[in-house]
């Protein structure tokens, strides 16, 4: 039902299903389909694109602007390949080829999949206006007053965090949006920050062909290991990348029409003709309703089976880059299943307030296990606590550095250049963190992963063989140089 707007709404008017999801990116597409998969309705809300930011705006056009030189250079690390390349990228081949993954910013399969699993979708910005109470404010004003008997879902994403600089607001800037879309390669590029989505798309542009500088008021990458991090930043800068690290930037001011001068703290201004604010995003909790369910902190306390704890009544969750947890896109599925899981279980009476580490309703992996790639060239891959947070943590700890020197990786590149690091429980004699850098490091993580999570002692991960030869021989050489 369609009520128009400053219509004071009845209870006979109310729309009623069993659970509400807020946002229709890939984490609210996966609660809503484990939900409907688990015997409930489901509505699902999104204002924008059906598939939300991963679709459209972040990995998938990202890591497709990234891949095509990724190939190109790898076949030119490789004597006998590298004779036979005789041109250089095609920019439009590649633009065109990132629309392809974004399916030219049109929504309808999306559409077609929610239809297909029994969602409904509802076109609107949806906002918590009471207890189980969602109102849809469509694009023409009008609004749809829903109900939920069971939940109500919040995975709205996060929003860019941009900096207080003087000027900012004067300038054309980019966010990420606009840079996974840009139509045009720049001449001049600069990018500030220096996290793993501002250094992804520093080299993706400088391969591209813009003369890119990176400026970051910190280091690069913060929270990777240092030796990983010199590497990307050598790979970076063998890409003709400037890096102004540690670095604050003072002021943005544009002519009209005309090109952008940065001005840097102790250096030269910086020109160049687009600049790309990558300074971090943050949960988008701002313009959601909580005030009108008591919610008045910017930042939710969410349980492992996504429960907002901020409400006692325990009928609303938060899933994805809202919990403000760890803000990847397959976390946040993860956790969509996991509270998907226990919404069901809950409807059904077979699950109380407490859920059990580990188990089908609680993401417990958020805590432990994250795995995380920054898809660079060098790639860099971390999975589990670095030294410092499991010391923080309480755990003695031993870790194992080596250089990723192996006969599989003298095969996949000539001159391979990686490093690899475990971090290893004293106290249980199990790797609780481990991290990769080299080019294509990230199709070992998963096996990081699965020791992590699975806790397998390193007496058993011994007789885990790799093949030879293979880039996984690295695991036999942390092993060994552990003392096994």
């Amino acid at each position: 039902m369609v009520i128009a707007k400053g219509h004071r709404v009845s209870e006979q008017e109310r729309n009623v299903t069993d659970v509400i999801v807020i946002g229709a990116g890939a984490v609210g597409e996966n609660v809503a389909e484990r939900v409907v998969k688990g015997g409930l309705e489901a509505i699902l809300v999104e204002t924008e694109l059906v598939g939300g930011e991963c679709s459209y705006w972040a990995c998938m056009p990202s890591k497709a602007l990234l891949r095509s030189s990724a190939v190109l250079h790898a076949a030119r690390n490789v004597d006998g390949a590298k004779q036979a390349i005789t041109g250089e990228i095609d920019v439009a081949a590649v633009l065109k080829r990132r629309d392809s993954f974004t399916s030219n910013w049109d929504d309808s399969s999306q559409v077609e999949w929610v239809e297909e699993a029994g969602i409904t979708l509802r076109r609107g910005y949806g906002r918590l206006v009471g207890e189980r109470q969602v109102e849809i404010t469509a694009r023409d004003g009008s609004v749809e007053c829903w109900e939920a008997r069971q939940a109500v879902v919040l995975a709205n994403g996060s929003t860019p965090t941009i900096p207080k600089i003087d000027g900012i607001d004067t300038v054309r800037i980019w966010g990420t949006r606009e840079a996974t879309s840009a139509k045009s390669i720049p001449p001049r590029l600069a990018v500030l920050g220096g996290g793993v989505a501002g250094v992804e798309l520093a080299q993706a542009f400088a391969r591209l062909g813009s003369k890119v500088t990176v400026i970051a008021r910190g280091g690069l990458l913060s929270g990777f290991p240092k030796p990983a991090v010199e590497l990307v930043a050598e790979g970076l800068e063998a890409d003709g990348i400037t890096l102004l690290l540690n670095t604050t930037t003072s002021s943005l001011s544009q002519s009209e029409g005309g090109p952008i001068t940065i001005a840097v703290e102790g250096g030269e201004p910086v020109i160049v003709d687009e600049v790309l604010v990558s300074t971090g995003r943050h949960p988008a909790t701002e313009d959601v309703g909580l005030d009108s369910v008591g919610v008045t902190s910017k930042k939710l306390t969410v349980g492992a089976d996504g429960r907002v704890k901020d409400v006692p009544a325990g009928w609303l969750y938060a899933v994805g880059d809202v919990a403000g947890k760890a803000l990847l896109t397959h976390q946040g599925k993860y956790e969509a299943r996991m509270t998907g899981n226990a919404i069901v279980a809950r409807a059904a009476g077979k699950l109380g307030d407490e859920v059990e580490a580990w188990s089908r309703y609680a993401s417990t992996a958020d805590e432990f296990a994250v795995p995380s790639v920054v898809f660079t060239d060098p790639e860099l891959v971390m999975v589990g606590r670095n030294e410092s947070q499991a010391r923080d943590a309480g755990l003695n700890v031993r870790t194992v550095d080596l250089d990723l020197d192996v006969a599989g990786a003298s095969l996949h590149a000539d001159g391979y250049t990686g490093w690899a690091q475990i971090v290893v429980d004293e106290g249980k004699g199990v790797i609780v963190g481990v991290a990769f850098a080299g080019q294509d490091v990230s199709e070992m993580l998963h096996a990081a992963t699965i020791a992590i999570v699975g806790e397998v002692p390193l007496t058993r991960l011994w007789h885990a063989v790799p093949a030879y030869p293979t880039m996984n021989e690295v695991w036999l050489r942390l092993l060994e140089a552990y003392g096994l």
